[in-house]
């Protein structure tokens, strides 16, 4: 029964099946303890909820007691006791997979309400802030967000938030929470719990992998002016298009199953030859004739629109590669296979 059911449905499609089944008043109550913002969303899920079978309902509500039942003895005696409690009445297992979904949902995460605003956006409303401020909240942003965020900053304001992301450790709850009420202000209301852990030099270079080619330069030039050391540990922590010359012809061979030709054919105008000759190389002669027709009638084209070609290869391999598919060269101790 339980299990199955309840792990179909998301929190916000339990909450509401469990409303669902209170009666009007019980669950106008406590409707009326949310967020206006959750009240919205929860009527919409119960008036695009349908018909919910037996077995579902059950599992909710289940879910729901078992949680509560959990609250009570963690506010009661704290964390131990509850868990010597569940376990005594509902095994291990249980007892540690209640515990964990109650972890879940009492965690708060930083800067949760950035993920519904328009990444294009958010740089208008951080740009006047401290560099320190603006690092701290894109290090809580996904990568591929963080870098249309940063590409919105002035040029001279981009390495120095880089420096700070790459150099940044633990931070104080105390100080998210009032970069959190500056924002709150601005664009919504937020939340925060206990110490973050975000940045350091892993996080520039992914922020750095999905921003823009020239602005990727330009940033990079200028970091390596002010901080030589830095900049090489995150240009060794970084894959660019000139790095496809680590990649086995293997799997040059499957990410050219994913490529445009025409993406290809941009891409290649400023290849070096080496690197040209090896992807050309695990083409098969008829479509390496084709490419190489398409380079040569092409013509005169910008500089812009051959480093966006060459950032869609390098996002293809990037995906082969986190998917396991192809391994890319040149990598440290982390890469040998024992």
């Amino acid at each position: 029964m339980g299990d199955n059911a309840e792990s179909a449905l998301d929190g916000r499609s339990k909450a509401a099946t469990f409303l669902a089944c209170l009666d009007p008043e019980r669950a106008g109550k406590i409707l009326s303890n949310l967020k206006e913002e959750e009240i919205e969303q929860l009527t919409l899920d119960l008036s695009s909820l349908g018909r919910v079978d037996s077995e579902t309902r059950e599992s909710v509500l289940e879910e729901f007691h078992s949680m509560y039942v959990a609250n009570r003895f963690v506010t009661a005696g704290g964390i131990d006791y509850a868990r010597g409690l569940l376990e005594s009445a509902l095994g291990p297992e249980r007892a540690l997979e209640i515990l964990t979904k109650l972890q879940s949902s009492l965690q708060e995460v930083p800067f949760e309400f950035l993920k519904r605003a328009d990444p294009s956006q958010i740089s208008s409303f951080i740009q006047d802030e401290h560099p320190q401020t603006i690092a701290l909240i894109l290090a809580h942003l996904e990568p591929n967000v963080a870098a249309v965020v940063l590409n919105g900053m002035a040029a001279e304001v981009r390495p120095e938030v880089l420096m700070r992301i790459a150099t940044m450790d633990r931070t104080p709850p105390e100080i998210v929470r009032e970069v959190e009420r500056v924002l709150e202000r601005k664009m919504a209301s937020v939340f925060s719990q206990g110490f973050t852990f975000a940045g350091g030099i892993r996080d520039v270079a992914e922020i750095m992998n999905c921003i823009d080619r020239g602005s990727e330069k330009a940033i990079m030039a200028d970091l390596e002016e002010k901080d030589p050391e830095l900049a090489d540990e995150i240009g060794r922590l970084m894959f660019t298009f000139d790095d496809l010359i680590n990649v086995e012809d293997s799997g040059i061979q499957k990410a050219l199953r994913d490529i445009d030709q025409k993406d290809l054919g941009l891409a290649l105008k400023t290849a070096s030859d080496e690197l040209k000759d090896k992807i050309l190389g695990n083409l098969s002669t008829r479509a390496r004739e084709m490419i190489l027709e398409e380079m040569e009638f092409m013509g005169p084209v910008r500089v812009r629109n051959v480093e966006e070609a060459q950032q869609k290869i390098v996002g293809v391999v990037r995906r082969l590669e986190e998917s396991g598919d192809i391994v890319i060269g040149g990598g440290g101790e982390d890469d040998v296979i024992v």
